[in-house]
């Protein structure tokens, strides 16, 4: 048996083409159904749905063998105990650097000023103003960053962005890009020792979808 963790949302529905390119349709609609491990049309593949930000986790503590997670939890979770053998390329967005409009970011950084940050990305966060050498305090959130800015309890915010339509709607610009974003494949690594050969047969076909002009 083969168990694939994904989360729901904008990742399961990119994922399944590519599932479909493995030969694996999922039965169940994570959306209505209630179950939380969906069968597929394959007696030796399942699906768990999970969190996003617990995928790396599942994988790495052998709850999942594989799964599908995006590059920015990855860095934030740590890599530790997980293979990587693909860029899927789906769920494309950015993590960039916010504040509220009126708010004079760059004289900010240039005059050494320390900035509160809000993100529930500290990690990357911490790791991007440290190689600029800029002071920050960093709040963890873990929703409705626009908001911190808003209420004046922080000057900026590090969060996903894929349209910019949120920031514009509560009057807050992206002031710098920090990366992209894609979602990667992820496999346990001792299972992909014990499972070698049907392991690879997925990883082998998704690459091959990857390919396909249609993907």
């Amino acid at each position: 048996m083969i168990t694939l963790a994904l989360s729901k949302g904008r990742i399961f529905e990119e994922a399944l083409p590519l599932l479909a390119g493995a030969g694996i349709a999922v039965l169940d609609d994570p959306e209505t159904s209630r179950k939380l491990i969906l069968d597929t049309n394959r007696p030796d593949v399942r699906v768990l749905v999970v969190r996003a930000t617990d995928v790396p986790t599942y994988v790495q503590y052998g709850g999942a063998d594989m799964g599908i997670t995006g590059r920015d939890t990855l860095l934030e979770h740590g890599s530790e105990g997980l293979y990587q053998p693909l860029d899927l390329q789906i769920a494309r967005c950015r993590i960039s650097v916010a504040v509220r409009a009126g708010f004079d970011y760059a004289t900010a950084v240039k005059q050494g000023s320390r900035l509160t940050v809000a993100t529930k990305y500290v990690a990357i966060a911490r790791d991007f103003f440290a190689a600029k050498g800029v002071h920050v305090d960093l709040i963890k959130l873990y929703g409705s960053m626009e908001l911190a800015p808003l209420t004046g309890m922080a000057d900026a915010i590090v969060d996903l962005v894929s349209t910019g339509s949120t920031l514009k709607a509560n009057q807050l610009v992206e002031v710098e890009h920090i990366m992209d974003i894609s979602s990667r494949l992820v496999v346990n690594q001792a299972a992909l020792k014990l499972k070698q050969a049907p392991i690879r047969l997925i990883i082998d076909a998704f690459a091959a979808a990857l390919k396909s002009p249609y993907a």
